[in-house]
């Protein structure tokens, strides 16, 4: 966090929350034997003491060693501040109603009466606070053991007037943020191709983020990912981790990251992708054509550095009567992407929901959305339209919990 302010007040709260936890605890056991109440003390801030050093160990050295282990380790801190910062909010409440009756009695309480008498912390609203705190404990463990592979495909269909008309009916399949660097085994990958060959899908569409840093995290499931089935070439384009500039030593040494992103170019061909890096094919059918586009990966967030040349990219697709481009991250899709009114239907991937958030058909909240304008599902402008898929793998929190590992399949049909 660049901002002194909102560091300092977000440690503000992780204190706050810590303390109101150990509160919590030490009001349960009140009643407890001496030993109890020393022994629930000492275990509360040795639990806590530890998953912090084993978090902040793991992300020292996250990029050595069993790095899937690590994230699980860097993601222990957040399964007990989201239970906390739960339990924080009765017990905070209680306490400014504390405060204000203190005050009253103080002000009220006549000269030499017994003013500011201490007012217990009430046992039930410690065990409701705990009780509050068990359910985003247990939410985000669920999301780490069943959510971060819960393979989910949506459906969407798409309505266009420039449509080729052999072109209506035609299917296209996205995938998007497999971060292969984040499973510990291959099985997950080989049940997702599978799902993804079930949707018979005419086009197949993957928008970036093959790996979390390195090259090499892709290989053990290259065997996988070359089954998935298409009569067309599958599409891919390159995201932000693609290029390893989160790795010190790429940063350090030029020649080593050009050689890290070589060798994930080569990955994608053995995987039997097509990369597009800021270059257009056009699939003909039925005398008419289309026009899938892709550029490297482009943001209009000064934390990511833009790769794409979008004019390039856009020149080559010529006069195309529709045109589909594949563009990592959302935020290029109203900076830029709308500047060409003849892009039809912009793919994008990059946020994942977060891994976290509400998404019900009345309501979609997640986090992201306070740094993303666009960051799930379909938006329009005008006839322009950009879907964000919220990915197929997972990063940092090695879980999902709300906006679960998606496959989006786009039914395109004439107006």
């Amino acid at each position: 966090m660049r901002n002194p302010f909102v560091l300092w007040l977000v440690l503000g709260w992780v204190v706050l929350a810590e303390w109101y936890g150990y509160q919590a605890v030490h009001t349960v056991v009140q009643h407890a034997s001496p030993g109890v109440r020393r022994w629930a003390s000492i275990g509360y801030w040795v639990l806590t003491g530890g998953v912090w050093w084993l978090a902040i160990w793991a992300g020292s050295t996250r990029q050595t060693g069993n790095t899937v282990l690590k994230s699980y380790l860097m993601s222990l801190p957040l399964l007990l501040l989201a239970a906390k910062m739960v339990m924080l909010i009765p017990l905070l409440l209680e306490d400014l109603v504390r405060l204000g009756r203190w005050a009253l009695s103080s002000a009220t309480q006549p000269a030499g009466g017994e003013a500011g008498n201490a007012m217990p912390r009430s046992e039930f609203l410690a065990k409701l606070a705990l009780g509050l705190g068990a359910i985003p404990f247990v939410g985000l463990l669920w999301g780490m053991a069943k959510g971060a592979t819960d393979y989910t495909v949506r459906r969407v269909t798409l309505k266009y007037p420039n449509l080729p008309p052999a072109f209506d009916g035609f299917k296209v399949l996205q995938i998007s943020d497999l971060h292969t660097g984040s499973f510990n085994s291959t099985e997950p990958l080989e049940r997702a191709v599978a799902m993804i060959n079930r949707q018979g899908a005419d086009l197949i569409l993957m928008t970036g983020d093959l790996v979390n840093n390195r090259a090499e995290e892709v290989e053990p499931h290259i065997p996988a990912l070359s089954k998935i089935k298409s009569d067309l070439p599958i599409f891919s384009s390159l995201g932000n981790h693609d290029y390893g500039d989160y790795v010190a030593e790429f940063r350090d040494d030029r020649a080593l990251w050009r050689q890290n992103l070589e060798r994930l170019m080569q990955n994608h061909a053995k995987i039997g992708w097509t990369l597009l890096n800021d270059t257009t094919h056009f699939i003909e059918r039925g005398g008419d054509k289309i026009a899938v586009v892709g550029i490297q990966n482009s943001s209009s967030h000064l934390n990511f550095t833009t790769y794409g040349n979008l004019p390039k990219a856009h020149a080559a697709s010529g006069d195309a009567p529709f045109k589909i481009l594949l563009s990592h991250d959302p935020s290029y899709w109203e900076s830029h992407i709308l500047n060409y009114p003849d892009i039809d239907l912009t793919l994008s991937g990059h946020t994942h929901g977060m891994q976290f958030g509400l998404n019900l058909p009345f309501l979609k909240w997640s986090p992201v959305q306070y740094a993303y304008k666009q960051w799930a599902g379909l938006y329009e402008q005008g006839r322009q339209k950009l879907y964000v898929n919220v990915g197929l793998g997972f990063l940092g929190y090695p879980g999902r919990v709300g906006f679960l590992p998606e496959i989006t399949v786009f039914e395109l049909r004439r107006a």
